[in-house]
């Protein structure tokens, strides 16, 4: 198991290849559908006995799902504590998943494009990532992948309010829609605010980088629609798309602003960061994300040349506290692993070791 694991270690996650449209400010699109299975009681009623019957279920019917061929599936109770958190930093579980472990699992397909998660807060979370501003491919993607497993897995449905899900708000599709967007220019120009506000009122919700409850760090925004209820598929990710390519076209002009009025308190901020993670000899995950955030916006302006997007990405992903364990193989103290990952950014950027 930890072997197949390892595995991952060696392929870039889809959110983070760093292609696809507007891939300067959106990292990744996501799309993931809430489905329950209808001879089972939700989880706010099940029992072990009804948990695992999920588990055995879905392991089957996966055997014969044509969209997800040979996925890894990974039970979390057999993983340790750093292989769950590998996964959460991956974006293939939610926070939940690996808490509370018992008849929990997911399926990873190939490139992490496709996971599924079996017993978090619904019996199904399946969920498709896209690198860069992709709602759509994303969708098309999922819509056939539901389709094969609804024949697998009849689910819970009503006629009357769609999907049935443990949330209320997901209920009805089943669908949540989200983008992780970098907007530095917004924050450093003290805009963010403004922004967020603006797309609450319009029916959609940031979160930070691990979704809900977490913090905005390193200037990264998971943006997502609240409700699921009432609107088709369409409908939800036209909005989203629409109002992500306004929070898009804010970001750009707050990038202009700073270029045409600020450029040289800009390049200070960004070759300042660019120079404490090339030499620094210790390094906590938080202050390595807000760093990375300003060299990524350089990259991305061609301030800085001769580094490329993949690279900064790469380290955003491997300086976070279970990848570097992993690529050390072994349990490393908090201290250490901030000795670790300034040694790991100094050796992937030319500084000195």
């Amino acid at each position: 198991m930890a072997k197949e694991l390892d595995q991952l270690l060696k392929q870039t996650s889809e959110w983070l290849r760093g292609v696809g449209p507007m891939s300067d400010i959106v990292m990744s699109s996501r799309i993931r559908l809430a489905r329950n299975l209808e001879s089972f009681p939700f989880a706010t009623r099940a029992n072990k006995s009804s948990q695992a019957g999920v588990l055995q279920a879905v392991k089957e019917a996966l055997l014969h799902c044509e969209a997800l061929k040979q996925p890894l599936i990974f039970e979390m109770a057999s993983l340790d504590e750093v292989d769950r958190q590998f996964l959460v930093e991956r974006h293939l579980v939610s926070r939940e998943q690996i808490v509370h472990t018992d008849h929990k699992a997911v399926a990873i397909g190939l490139g992490e494009v496709i996971s599924i998660m079996i017993n978090e807060e619904d019996h199904l979370r399946i969920q498709v990532m896209q690198s860069g501003l992709n709602l759509e491919d994303a969708w098309g993607l999922i819509d056939a992948l539901d389709d094969e497993l609804s024949e697998l897995l009849p689910y819970a449905y009503s006629s009357d309010w769609g999907y049935l899900t443990c949330c209320p708000t997901n209920t009805g599709t089943g669908l949540r829609g989200s983008v992780m967007a970098h907007l530095p220019a917004l924050v450093i120009t003290k805009q963010i605010s403004k922004v967020l506000h603006t797309i609450t009122k319009l029916g959609l919700t940031a979160r930070g980088l691990f979704g809900e409850g977490t913090e905005a760090s390193g200037n990264f925004f998971q943006i997502s629609n609240q409700v699921s209820m009432g609107r088709s598929e369409d409908e939800i990710i036209e909005s989203i798309d629409r109002i992500l390519k306004e929070v898009i076209h804010q970001e750009q002009a707050a990038r202009e602003a700073l270029m045409t009025n600020n450029r040289a308190q800009l390049e200070d901020r960004i070759w300042r960061a660019f120079g404490i993670l090339r030499y620094a000899k210790t390094m906590s995950s938080t202050e390595a994300l807000d760093l990375f955030s300003a060299v990524r916006l350089g990259v991305d302006l061609k301030i800085m040349n001769g580094l490329d997007r993949s690279i900064v990405n790469e380290l955003f992903l491997f300086s976070q506290p279970a990848h570097l364990q992993k690529l050390e193989a072994k349990s490393l103290s908090a201290k250490d692993r901030d000795l670790t990952r300034a040694q790991l950014i100094r050796q992937r950027l030319g500084g000195k070791s």
